[in-house]
């Protein structure tokens, strides 16, 4: 790999230069274990620690296949979906690589007794498969993390309706979290240039996330005027919907568990700010029992921000903790769209406020390919900025996971892969000087 690394990082290495180089035989990579399924068997969640089911293993090139591309990957990042993958929760992702592998020939590969994972990446193409004609080695891209067939009609008006659609590094194998990613070529975009490689990993799924979720119509559909509630509006997902309701026009109401959370959201620009632990809301009495009592009184917390209204959307995604709180304090004829449970998926609410009261959920699963390229231009423009507080190495992912699932982070945690430090990879240095601010102040996060 180091041959590869120091043509990427002379500056001077043309596509003809990349696309000669040897691919090695192998790459390392942060794997999970098929053997090791039981690993956390009888423990609770909170106590399966990602530190010993995730590794840092060589493993094989994968052959190239057709609409495919290699990357050198020079960074990636860890979501909550590295959580679910490490602590084999809610389901071991191996259930998934069978699946897949027996849908066809080429999906076999990915079919395997360990598990490459991560679903962001910055980096650089190798190489290309048949059938690709957009992209070439040495690009310098970022992946977002649909990997999808359209084989089928059913996907044609929005890919995320395809029957195959997955989740790459998730649902596929050969992810994020190595020197060496196999991507589809459609799921490829361009680097923002005026970010480091680290910078441009970190975005890629929660802020496609978040855009589909908040701004398309296949989510909420914001407009300008509205009001929205963030939870966890300083975190990796809840740090990108403040963003774009401020871009957008709209008034997000950042709901945070600290007064450094509620810092950054300020920091961001926002100016209504709930700290749900300070304000000590308990929407559920005991496991079995939500109380109305603290939906109503942060309904009326809400209203005493907004001057007397209640939200236009709610931006959810902690699940059964928050969700009956959520249904409550939507307008009438509001929109409560959610993307994921970190906290439960069995949701409760009380159905009269949804249905007396005309209010809708909406049900959001990371994006299309245009709805990806959409949330990358905002940030190639400079409009959104990554959230990224703590960068680690490739061998302290396992130290990076355990964080995210205690929640010892704020904003996104990048991985450097092959970049051998920070700062690397600015290719427009004009336009990373007009927002040098703005990104060092998230990058303080």
């Amino acid at each position: 790999m180091q041959k590869i690394l120091d043509a990427i990082l002379s500056g001077t290495a043309t596509a003809a230069d990349i696309a000669a180089l040897d691919l090695p035989e192998s790459y390392r990579a942060i794997t999970v274990h098929k053997d090791e399924e039981s690993l956390f068997e009888g423990m609770s969640t909170r106590d399966k620690d990602p530190r010993r089911s995730l590794h840092l293993d060589e493993v094989p090139m994968p052959e190239l296949g057709p609409g495919e591309a290699l990357v050198a990957v020079m960074a990636s990042s860890v979501n909550y979906n590295t959580v679910w993958t490490s602590i084999f929760e809610p389901v071991s992702t191996f259930g998934y690589l069978e699946r897949y592998g027996r849908t066809n020939p080429l999906a076999k590969r990915h079919d395997l007794p360990y598990h490459v994972i991560g679903s962001d990446l910055s980096g650089v193409v190798l190489r290309t498969g048949p059938g690709v004609h957009h992209w070439s080695p040495g690009d310098e891209v970022v992946a977002h993390c649909l990997s999808v067939e359209l084989e089928s009609p059913l996907g044609h008006n929005d890919t995320m309706l395809d029957p195959e659609q997955r989740i790459w590094g998730y649902e596929t194998n050969f992810g994020g979290l190595a020197e060496v990613a196999l991507v589809k070529a459609n799921q490829l975009l361009h680097k923002p240039a005026h970010l480091t490689w680290e910078e441009a990993a970190v975005p890629g799924l929660v802020n496609s996330t978040a855009y589909r979720q908040l701004v398309s119509q296949n989510g909420a559909g914001m407009k300008q005027g509205d009001t929205v509630l963030i939870w966890g509006a300083s975190g990796g997902l809840g740090s990108y919907a403040t963003q774009m309701a401020l871009n957008g026009g709209a008034t997000p109401i950042c709901v945070v568990s600290s007064p450094e959370k509620a810092e950054i959201c300020r920091a961001m620009g926002a100016e209504l700010i709930i700290d749900r632990k300070a304000e000590d809301y308990r929407f559920w009495k005991d496991e079995q029992t939500q109380d109305p009592k603290e939906w109503r009184r942060l309904g009326a917390r809400i209203r005493e921000l907004t001057g007397g209204d209640d939200v236009d959307i709610v931006f959810e995604h902690p699940g059964r903790e928050t969700f009956g709180a959520s249904v409550y304090v939507a307008r009438k004829g509001g929109t409560i769209v959610t993307c994921a449970s970190t906290s439960g998926y069995m949701h409760e609410y009380d159905n009269r406020f949804l249905w007396m009261n005309l209010k809708r959920i909406v049900g959001s699963h990371f994006a299309n390919y245009r709805e990806a390229w959409e949330a990358n231009r905002l940030i190639a423009r400079g409009k959104i900025h990554p959230t990224l507080s703590k960068t680690y190495t490739l061998e302290e992912t396992g130290q990076a996971t355990y964080d995210v699932h205690r929640n010892l982070h704020q904003g996104k945690v990048g991985v450097l892969a092959l970049s051998p430090e920070e700062g690397l990879g600015v290719r427009d240095p004009a336009m990373r000087a007009r927002h040098e601010d703005e990104i060092n102040r998230f990058r303080g996060i």
